[in-house]
């Protein structure tokens, strides 16, 4: 152009968290370099596989697992791999049924709004519709209060982790923004909860004008509870004493209580603020507040409403209950909701810590001992956590008040294959004795809950490549976690400790422990790549049928198959040899693995349960053809045509009737 032009503002929705762990702890790809140097027992043409099928990805590195295989009880992939592909569909397996359910702006709840197709409904409208970008979910049988486990009716409850304002607003984003479309993109947000039932016919509905239908979104009420609660850093113009906070946001994963409430996960959630203040507080600084605008730029919409000034965390009045400089302390929570109780508040359960959590599972809660979970902190370099509660579980009175008290835990991945869990507590002796020696101040185990990231960067924790989804193996208790990716890692900052420059494809590592205890046994059950790549130690070499990259969401099923869900880049997924995003099943003992499902064009294929009785299964596709613009859409689905994609559920069933992946 002839002259430099204003440049147009820009929606960041990425999720990507600048780096902002400065920490001299440890990477893991340290840890593990260090451990496998030691092995003896990677020789011949098994290393040769491995350096010929990555080359300078893996710069050295040796890679092994040595875990006793898991117990017996898996069922094997019974179905026939599917090819990867880049089809605008969801493709699964021959002798499978799928039924695209509950998409984007199907109406749920109030007056039931009808979708339009040219993306023109009101806030007040997507407030009673589905929201965006379906994550996380569950099914809870209907019948579950009174101690049944119905299959065919029940409440599906999921999480909507962010918008494509591009997709949302007929036209796209206006700037200056303005009230109605940020609200409406603060209604799309947050969690829905739907009644469904499965008709004579086979095919799912949701049950029109149930009492349990329910939107949370960013506006929702919600209480505080735990040791944060009433804290002088959570006070503010809507909650001066501190009790009480707004809404939920970038739901990613979720949790399910023992007790049967649902756990939503806020994860990225820093960037919905902005701080103009000379200088940020540790509790914002370390999760990456940006300084010049948020990524929606909420803040700046027009009129002004409390609405969108809360997102302003800069000092603009006199005192903290004057202005919103403590709103982002109210956010990188757990936040329990009864799914059972429709006029129930949700509640941030702070015992369990603050940082951009995936998700939260369970140990097999055991009566007479504490409840026992595990949460990834989903950014580059950060940690793995475990939380004990203080109390022991009892079923006859078990509730949230179990996650109000307890200790946090980091984990230390050691270089001889064991692990340790470092307690992030005042009353803990170590960890105050390295608080002390860091020259750190905490004045309270809240201001240690509020910081906890910096909590674990003192306690000595191991940095991690993304932590994403966990499970919990149902027979032997193993537990698993995805090392998405870690791109960030430039090659010149490579060395022995970190051989993997932008580290593209991820892998999944397991342990195993005593759930009480603090210290575990560790290896990595599968590196991700393309066709060829070994998992070294084990007879596990990626083939067409399972080869996959960027491994994402995970779940066992209850006969013991893990669901492996990715959600690699566009470009990734585009111009790499994997396809679209896609869904694999393993058997752990046995490590075969079967890619199950491949999504549509752009997609994430993330969040995935089953019916108690195994013949339903539910999976989330998420932002298909999430390079649209407003008037160039890049995929079609589910509606098909030249219509708008639109995040929705798919329900698949067998045509056998049989239970999933058998």
């Amino acid at each position: 152009m002839s002259a430099q032009q204003p440049r147009q503002p820009q929606i960041d929705n990425s999720g990507d968290e600048p780096v902002a762990n400065f920490s001299a702890n440890p990477c893991f790809a340290a840890i593990l370099q260090q451990r496998l140097q030691r092995r003896t027992f990677l020789k011949g043409s098994l290393a040769l596989a491995i350096s010929g099928v990555l080359g300078s990805q893996l710069s050295g590195c040796r890679l092994t697992s040595d875990l006793t295989p898991a117990a017996a009880g898996a069922i094997r992939p019974g179905f026939l791999a599917v090819a990867g592909n880049r089809l605008d569909q969801v493709t699964v397996p021959a002798g499978y049924r799928v039924q695209p359910f509950l998409a984007w702006g199907t109406p749920i709840c109030g007056d039931y709004p009808a979708f339009k197709a040219d993306a023109s409904n009101t806030a007040a409208e997507q407030a009673q519709q589905m929201g965006m970008h379906h994550d996380g979910m569950h099914f809870f049988p209907i019948d579950l209060p009174q101690g049944g486990n119905s299959s065919s009716e029940g409440l599906l409850v999921m999480n909507h982790e962010y918008v494509e304002p591009d997709l949302l607003h007929p036209a796209g984003p206006v700037f200056p923004r303005t009230a109605e479309q940020v609200a409406k993109e603060q209604a799309a947000h947050g969690v829905s909860v739907v009644h469904i039932i499965r008709q004579a016919d086979g095919q799912w509905m949701q049950v029109a004008g149930s009492r349990y239908n329910r939107r949370i979104t960013v506006q929702t009420p919600a209480q505080l509870a735990g040791p944060v609660r009433g804290h002088a850093k959570v006070r503010s113009r809507y909650s001066p004493d501190g009790t009480a906070c707004r809404g939920t946001l970038n739901n990613c994963s979720h949790g399910v209580t023992p007790w049967g409430t649902y756990l939503t996960c806020e994860e990225n959630w820093a960037g919905y603020f902005v701080n103009h203040d000379a200088e940020l507080p540790r509790e914002q600084a370390r999760y990456s507040v940006p300084r010049q605008q948020s990524g929606y730029h909420w803040e700046t919409a027009q009129p002004a409403s409390e609405q969108s000034l809360r997102f302003n965390a800069s000092q603009t009045a006199a005192s903290a209950t004057q202005d919103y400089r403590h709103e982002p302390n109210t956010f990188g929570w757990i936040v329990e909701i009864d799914p059972f109780n429709p006029q129930s508040v949700p509640v941030k359960r702070t015992a369990l810590g603050r940082f951009a959590h995936e998700g939260l599972i369970f140990a097999k809660a055991v009566p007479g001992q504490p409840l026992v979970a595990y949460s990834g902190d989903d950014s580059r370099f950060e940690y793995i956590y475990k939380f004990v509660s203080a109390a022991p579980y009892d079923p006859a009175t078990a509730s949230g008040a179990l996650l109000d008290n307890g200790t946090l835990y980091a984990a230390r991945f050691n270089e001889d294959g064991s692990g340790e869990w470092l307690a992030l507590d005042l009353t803990d002796p170590v960890f105050r004795a390295k608080v002390a020696a860091a020259a750190v101040r905490f004045d309270s185990q809240a201001d240690v809950l509020l910081n906890t990231r910096l909590a674990a960067d003192i306690a000595g924790a191991t940095k991690m490549d993304r932590p994403e989804w966990g499970a919990v193996h149902p027979q032997s208790g193993e537990v698993y976690f995805t090392l998405t990716n870690n791109s960030r890692r430039q090659a010149a900052e490579t060395d022995a400790a970190n051989p993997r420059p932008e580290n593209v494809f991820g892998h999944i590592i397991r342990w195993r422990e005593q759930p009480q205890a603090q210290k575990f046994e560790w290896d990595i059950f599968l590196l991700a790549g393309p066709t060829g790549t070994a998992t070294p130690g084990t007879a596990l070499q990626l083939t067409a049928d399972n080869a996959l990259a960027c491994p994402d969401g995970l779940w066992f099923d209850p006969q013991g198959l893990l669901w492996i869900q990715t959600d690699m880049s566009g470009s990734l997924q585009s111009e790499g040899p994997f396809g679209n995003n896609q869904m694999l099943a393993a058997d752990t003992a046995g490590r075969e693995l079967k890619r199950f499902l491949v999504g549509p064009v752009e997609c994430e294929v993330t969040g995935v349960v089953t019916t108690p009785d195994g013949k339903t299964m539910f999976v989330n596709i998420q932002h298909p053809g999430d390079r649209s613009t407003p008037t160039a859409f890049t995929s079609h689905w589910p509606d098909g045509g030249n219509s708008r994609p639109r995040s929705a559920t798919v329900v698949i069933t067998k045509e056998d009737g049989g239970v999933i992946g058998s």
